[in-house]
């Protein structure tokens, strides 16, 4: 009978050369289940919500000054 262990360093070299079709399938598969489970407006309010949070993060992250960016969304005067 043959040794059906994983070759724990093969399976790393795999994960990372196919990483970005790893992601996309289960962003894919948790969107779906968003969906049926509580419906597609529901889903895209979390989505957008996820979405502003990745991208006030990540301008936190880089240093970048969120009163100027507010300044270039909102009208004049405001911030």
């Amino acid at each position: 009978m043959r040794n059906m262990s994983i070759d724990k360093e093969k399976l790393m070299e795999v994960l990372n050369h196919h990483r970005g079709k790893i992601i996309g399938m289960l962003t894919g598969l948790f969107f779906s289940v968003f969906v049926i489970w509580i419906g597609i407006i529901k889903t895209l309010f979390i989505t957008l919500c996820i979405y502003l949070g990745f991208f006030i993060g990540k301008k936190i992250d880089d240093k970048e000054d969120l009163l100027i960016l507010l300044d270039k969304i909102l009208p004049p005067g405001k911030f």
